[in-house]
């Protein structure tokens, strides 16, 4: 026992740092990135930063934590950092400097290439790329916020890229192509999760309409329901952590609560940030049409993410063209992530300005006696895949909604139906399983929408 003590008595002098520090690590670039750790109370040590080759000298406070803020130059590598103690020494190697990514959601952005993709084999004998690293965060839950995760960083090969996210990846290899620079990624995804798991316990006390309405999600065997257990286990010990921006894949499993989607998700987004204390860009994936239970659950859902554009720094990749409504897991990843990219790569990075990124968005529409004038924004080039404009609807003075004819003239859709004489409000490829065929001079598809109804 005494011998078992004093081990103990050792272990716990000596400087200890949380798991997302390792080597093979990327650090955010032109930052001030937080080293963070445990030691004894008030024990002095160095750390030493190889990309400015400095030496800080640190104590740690009484609570036996101790920080340290660092600048991060454009970007780089290798490098190496290393913390020595009185009792012992840490060296983390192949350290670069690039651009972090949190990539987050269910199970569309878990799926990896050996869950199946298109061009699986081809795909992960090419996924040769050592400036790209991973980081897997291992499944956990908790009932109150943690300070570390469980996982380490590798580097990116055909070996590790084919059981990580590869929504993830593709979205990476496009950024390191462009930006010349390492890429690093931290995947937290759980497979079947809904949004309520990832948002934090402070979201429901301010609003209990969210409670709520998170009693329509039903358990299932795949993960835990119970509200702010994966934020608590899987996000909440990475906020001190500096990343450059979110990636987010979900949705799906909030189809029994869809109507309150957008204020759900608009609160977690805000209250990652804050935990972050940093307003990074928020990209994420508007769900593909699938043969859900309700005929409308899954075009809610996309209005609702829809809507969710209206938070800053935000951007939404449209998918309903690139999927299958016999398949909730899309194989083709490929596209997803790359419209992901392309989305980086255009509000944050600065490229692409000449590029279109996004599907056409419902701006706003017009009444013109017995017709509907509607207008979207990203609709250059506007045109229909098929010889008849479909999906579209009007409504009446009652909320009745009806099939309305549709025709393009002058980047407008023109509406009309003899079962509505005064229309009141049109949506579009609003069913759950309804798959766009109107596309934008990029071709990408005209995201779901449902107009606000007028007086």
């Amino acid at each position: 026992m005494m011998l078992c003590l004093l081990a103990f008595t050792f272990a716990k002098a000596e400087i200890a740092l949380p798991k997302i520090f390792s080597s093979e690590m990327v650090l955010q670039r032109n930052s001030d990135v937080l080293l963070y750790g445990w030691a004894d109370p008030n024990e002095e040590f160095t750390i030493y930063t190889g990309w400015n080759d400095e030496i800080h000298e640190i104590k740690t406070g009484n609570d036996a934590k101790w920080e340290l803020k660092v600048n991060t130059p454009q970007a780089g590598g290798p490098y190496e950092i290393h913390f020595k103690g009185s009792k012992n020494e840490i060296t983390l190697k192949n350290v670069l400097i690039g651009e972090v990514w949190l990539c987050s959601g269910q199970s569309n952005m878990e799926w990896s290439a050996n869950s199946k993709i298109a061009n699986r084999d081809f795909e992960i004998e090419n996924a040769e790329y050592p400036n790209i690293r991973l980081f897997t965060v291992a499944k956990r839950t908790a009932n109150y916020p943690q300070e570390d995760v469980a996982g380490t960083w590798v580097s990116c090969s055909p070996e590790t890229m084919q059981d990580f996210s590869a929504v993830a990846y593709f979205f990476a290899r496009k950024l390191h192509k462009e930006l010349n620079i390492p890429i690093g990624l931290v995947d937290n995804a759980w497979g079947a999760s809904s949004a309520e798991v990832w948002t934090p316990q402070s979201v429901f006390e301010t609003y209990p309409k969210l409670e709520e309405a998170h009693k329509k999600i039903e358990p299932n065997k795949w993960v835990t329901v119970q509200k702010s257990s994966l934020y608590n286990g899987m996000v909440a010990p990475l906020t001190k952590f500096k990343i450059g921006g979110t990636i987010w894949y979900q949705g799906e499993s909030n189809t029994p609560n869809a109507e309150n989607y957008q204020e759900l998700f608009s609160n977690m987004v805000a209250s990652w940030r804050h935990a972050w204390n940093n307003d990074f860009p928020f990209y994420y994936v508007q769900i593909a049409p699938f043969k859900y239970d309700h005929e409308f659950a899954g075009g809610v859902v996309r209005d609702q993410q829809r809507r969710t554009l209206a938070l800053k720094n935000t951007g939404m990749a449209m998918t309903s063209d690139i999927c299958t409504i016999e398949d909730i897991h899309p194989l083709n990843k490929q596209d997803v992530g790359l419209r992901l990219a392309n989305i980086a790569l255009k509000n944050k990075y600065g490229l692409l300005q000449q590029q279109e990124v996004y599907g056409p968005l419902f701006n706003s529409f017009e009444v013109d006696g017995q017709r509907l004038k509607v207008k979207f924004d990203h609709a250059e080039g506007l045109y229909s895949k098929e010889k008849k404009i479909r999906l579209f609807e009007v409504s009446n003075a009652l909320g009745e909604w009806h099939p309305a004819k549709a025709k393009l003239k002058n980047g407008l859709v023109i509406l009309s139906s003899n079962k509505v004489k005064k229309p009141k409000g049109v949506r579009y490829a609003y069913r759950s399983k309804d798959i766009a065929t109107l596309f934008n001079k990029a071709g990408l598809p005209t995201s779901t929408f449902t107009s606000e109804q007028t007086n």
